[in-house]
């Protein structure tokens, strides 16, 4: 399976590397936290690390650790924007069992 990208995820990406001005692409990995586990962590990709996976979408590289593959495989991320001021990622993961009220952390 993959790690995937939205056409409207690569093209955000897209911009806010070139922005940036460095960066191969981007980083997503999951941490223990909140009340049902994990939650996920996204940040730029400057170099690859020794176990990454990578994967590519729309052009835009997607670099995952191996612990973080294993509950993430099959993602798709999209950003969205409900308002000016709201905005941001959005996981679909057809690995998450369980999900907090707040939908800030997930179990698998």
């Amino acid at each position: 399976m993959a790690v995937t990208l939205t056409e409207a995820a690569a093209e955000h990406v897209a911009g806010m590397i070139a922005k940036r001005g460095q960066g191969m692409g981007l980083r997503v990995a999951t941490k223990k936290a909140g009340c049902s586990g994990f939650t996920y962590e996204v940040d730029y990709a400057d170099e690859l690390g020794g176990e990454d996976a990578v994967f590519e979408s729309h052009g835009i590289k997607i670099l995952v650790d191996p612990m973080s593959l294993a509950r993430i495989d099959g993602t798709e991320i999209d950003f969205v924007r409900s308002s000016l001021l709201n905005k941001g990622f959005e996981f679909h993961n057809p690995n998450v069992k369980d999900a907090c009220g707040c939908g800030e952390s997930f179990s698998v």
